[in-house]
């Protein structure tokens, strides 16, 4: 089997994964960011889960999404603990919380990330409204321009 092929199936077996843990704990949108994730991970020239236990892959994307996206904020919708989300895949919090971390790093995930974030976050966004404007940074609101507006800025 060649490298690519075995990418492949990898990638097919962590998207069904962690498909399964979105739709008993969590929701589609979960699962489209899952997939899109996984996606990114697999075009990468060094596939990171070409080696190691899919099941610690698995929970480390829904970590890595989960820590951007408050989910394990028990005021957010949904909400998942850390130890369900580890003993579902019978993993120890360390190792996810670690390869977790890798990930946000490889991809620069970050709070209220355009690419990751729900579409719930990326409502909340508290920059949203903020436009720099000769150095300053000020509300949309305040100049009276639409979001189309301040993009072609």
């Amino acid at each position: 089997m060649t490298d690519r092929a075995l990418a492949k199936e990898k990638t097919d077996r962590l998207i069904e994964l962690t498909s399964d843990f979105c739709k008993q704990y969590l929701n589609d949108e979960y699962r489209d960011l899952c997939v899109k994730l996984i996606k990114k991970m697999g075009r990468k020239r060094d596939v990171p889960f070409m080696r190691g236990d899919l099941e610690i892959w698995a929970a480390s994307v829904i970590f890595a999404l989960g820590s951007i996206n408050f989910l394990f904020d028990r005021s957010s919708t949904p909400y998942v603990t850390r130890d369900t989300l580890c003993a579902h895949f019978d993993s120890k919090k360390s190792t996810v919380s670690q390869k977790a971390g890798t990930i946000r790093d490889m991809f620069k995930m970050t709070y209220w990330d355009g690419d990751f974030s729900t579409s719930a976050i990326r409502k909340s966004d508290p920059f949203a409204n903020l436009v720099m404007v000769n150095g300053l940074i000020v509300p949309k609101d305040m100049l009276g321009i639409s979001d189309d507006e301040a993009e072609d800025e």
